[in-house]
């Protein structure tokens, strides 16, 4: 009986006709699947890194709790001061004070509910006797509040005082010199005015902060409230 041939390479394996070789597969490569975060759950995530910070020394003189931020993790608008006051540093919350009052007045003048922006600060803990923030709290704190504008991503950027706008701006320019103006930061527009609290003392400048909050909605494209309606010449 004549020999049947076999499997080229196996010795004893016969090789059927018409049959193909048998060929190895190539493993499957796993995916990797990002789901997307909405920005509450981003903003959920920085506050619970920064945990019960200790990477400053403000936390061992005095500071009660972290000051994160509140309000709409969308908006379109957004406020940042320079650091939480004894009223925060109780509440937790920014902005809750006379300041946070008086700001929540010009958030309404506006056309806005205090819910319907956001609103942080610089510095997430109380510097004794509210002095002013030092260059290593900046330093350690400022990437915090970096996240967080690029979470809710605002149009505009309202910069509350000189801390806030030489932060955001890395300048020593005066506030009396930045305010008025309009610059382009991080894919937004912001605008630096007076601090509330300042406003507070030195109520006749309250018409020139006015002035920014205005130059805000212009870029929004929000009318002013009360205002006539534009007119087309």
């Amino acid at each position: 009986m004549p020999g049947v041939p076999g499997v080229p390479g196996v010795p004893g394996v016969p090789e059927v006709p018409g049959v193909p070789e048998a060929r190895e597969e190539p493993e499957p490569v796993a995916v990797p699947v990002t789901l997307a975060r909405s920005a509450a759950e981003v903003l959920a995530g920085i506050r619970a890194e920064i945990g019960d910070c200790t990477r400053c020394k403000l936390h061992t003189l005095g500071r009660t709790q972290i000051v994160f931020g509140v309000g709409n993790p969308t908006a379109d608008l957004m406020f940042v001061g320079e650091a939480p006051g004894a009223d925060e540093d109780i509440q937790g919350i920014p902005f809750v004070g006379r300041a946070g009052q008086l700001l929540t007045k010009m958030i309404e003048a506006m056309g806005f509910a205090r819910d319907e922006v956001y609103i942080a600060n610089v510095l997430k803990c109380r510097p004794p006797g509210n002095r002013n923030p030092e260059p290593d709290e900046i330093a350690t704190c400022e990437p915090f509040l970096f996240q967080q504008l690029a979470s809710v991503e605002p149009k505009v950027v309202i910069a509350l005082g000189a801390f806030a706008a030489r932060t955001l701006l890395k300048t020593d320019a005066p506030i009396s010199r930045l305010r008025g103006r309009v610059f382009d930061y991080r894919g937004a527009k912001l605008i630096p005015t007076f601090h509330p609290s300042f406003l507070l003392r030195s109520p006749a400048n309250k018409r020139e902060a006015w002035d920014d909050l205005k130059l805000a909605l212009s870029i929004l494209g929000r009318s002013v409230p009360g205002a006539p309606p534009a007119t087309a010449e």
